[in-house]
């Protein structure tokens, strides 16, 4: 008596990049959302009051452009380890990641040298609580971006070399991170 054979493998489902998608896609929708208020405070308070920002407060442009070029340097990076990746080519994927990390944490710095320089209380008016607000929110997603940087780094460094999948989810969530801070960049730090 002969045994059937063994079914196929299951094709893979790529649960890491759907779920990064999904993340990602909601918290476009959250910072969208968050902006399109800042726009219609923005234009209520210069329609009724004639002025947004505090009397006093300046907003520091050069770490705010640092910032924003900063993110070129992080999409590089997300994007040469999953380059190095496909070439197994720890060495190189280890220093991307590395680099990445680095880099996010160079613009959390600037982001935090901002808030010191800009000397604004949060309960300073609607421009103050909506000014931490969107920065806030934007400095929690760089810290889980620092987050799901080192779990990639420890999963491949692990022996994981083989699944690619979330350092593409990795560089898709920067990606998305980098495009968000150009939308608040703009709205934020240079319309003011």
């Amino acid at each position: 008596m002969q045994a059937l054979p063994a079914a196929p493998a299951p094709a893979p489902q790529r649960q890491m990049l759907v779920g990064t998608s999904l993340a990602v896609v909601a918290i476009v929708m959250l910072t969208g959302s968050m902006l399109a208020i800042w726009a219609l405070q923005r234009r209520e308070a210069l329609d009724t009051v004639g002025t947004w920002m505090p009397d006093g407060v300046t907003v520091p442009e050069v770490p705010t452009n640092v910032m924003l070029l900063a993110f070129i340097g992080i999409c590089v990076f997300g994007q040469w380890a999953v380059w190095s990746a496909k070439r197994n080519d720890r060495g190189h994927t280890v220093l991307a990641l590395g680099c990445t990390v680095l880099v996010a944490l160079l613009v959390i710095n600037a982001q935090a040298f901002v808030y010191y320089r800009m000397e604004l209380a949060i309960a300073d008016g609607t421009y103050a609580v909506m000014f931490y607000a969107l920065t806030g929110l934007f400095m929690l997603l760089m810290i889980l971006g620092i987050v799901f940087t080192t779990v990639a780094a420890f999963r491949y460094i692990g022996g994981r070399s083989g699944d690619q999948e979330i350092l593409v989810s990795h560089a898709i969530y920067w990606y998305a991170m980098a495009a968000l801070f150009a939308a608040i960049w703009f709205l934020v730090y240079v319309t003011k």
